[in-house]
């Protein structure tokens, strides 16, 4: 019964998408606790979402925290690429019908990447067809999925895997790894968290010299065409509207429709 829930749920999706509006500077914080993952987010218009996910028996399940006993049906798989898979073939070969962009699924491993990234890379080559691989440095154009690689259970993995001639997934880099020459097609997003950056709690206004080593920081993720973003951001109107202002790309949310309202209210994109 769920899974043919999730079925008719995928059809309605697809069915709705073309009356929603793509917002590229939407991110969905752990995506997958919202009442129905992926969907409320494309609903909503939001172009990056992100689970978490842990390997266990070769299968890559989707939580924040591994419980005593797994829900079989909660994998990347179920609940992010066959859905994905089946909006595309409804949309032309589009997320959202005529949305030229990236739709971004950013895969956070939460137990030991290189078992984890082994099992995916098996997993995302049956879904080859969507996805925007890199080819010895050069990014496929005309697939509608990027994907990107995060958490702190890498080890040191990603400059293995940054190796490979063929990768169907990038990195969630970190502000250290700007100057190296990673390219975007590789690294498209600078991830780090707001205190690093920040003090500023949405009050009052934020200290000149915090505000000045952000935009240091944007500036030159800019220069090498990586997106920025940055988790655990105060989730409030005054504080995406700060990001927003000084050019952070990826507005971290658990509030999907409020930054919709938000950032359509502000004309975005």
């Amino acid at each position: 019964m769920k899974l043919l829930s999730a079925f008719f749920l995928i059809i309605s999706a697809s069915g709705c998408l073309a009356q929603v509006i793509p917002l590229p500077n939407a991110h969905a914080h752990n995506d997958y606790e919202h009442t129905r993952p992926l969907m409320d987010a494309l609903e909503n218009g939001f172009t990056s979402v992100e689970a978490d996910v842990f390997l266990v028996d070769d299968i890559l399940y989707v939580y924040h925290d591994l419980p005593a006993v797994l829900d079989r049906e909660r994998t990347l798989e179920n609940l992010y690429l066959k859905p994905l898979q089946k909006i595309i073939e409804e949309n032309e070969g589009y997320v959202y019908p005529g949305y030229e962009k990236f739709f971004y699924l950013m895969i956070d491993f939460k137990s030991e990447a290189a078992p984890a990234y082994k099992q995916l890379k098996k997993l995302l080559g049956k879904y080859r067809h969507f996805i925007s691989a890199v080819k010895k440095g050069i990014e496929e154009t005309g697939k509608p999925v990027k994907i990107f690689l995060s958490g702190s259970a890498s080890g040191g993995f990603y400059e293995v895997m940054l190796q490979e001639d063929i990768l169907l997934a990038g990195v969630d880099g970190r502000p250290i790894d700007l100057g190296k020459g990673l390219a975007a097609s590789v690294m498209p997003v600078i991830s780090d968290h707001y205190r690093k950056f920040l003090s500023w709690d949405g009050k009052g206004a934020a200290e000149e010299k915090e505000v000045a080593r952000l935009r240091t920081f944007v500036k030159e993720a800019h220069a090498e065409g990586k997106k920025v973003r940055l988790w655990a951001a105060p989730d409030l109107p005054q504080v995406w509207a700060f990001l927003l202002k000084n050019g952070v790309d990826l507005i971290n949310t658990d509030n999907l429709s409020g930054l919709k309202g938000h950032l359509v209210e502000r004309g975005s994109p």
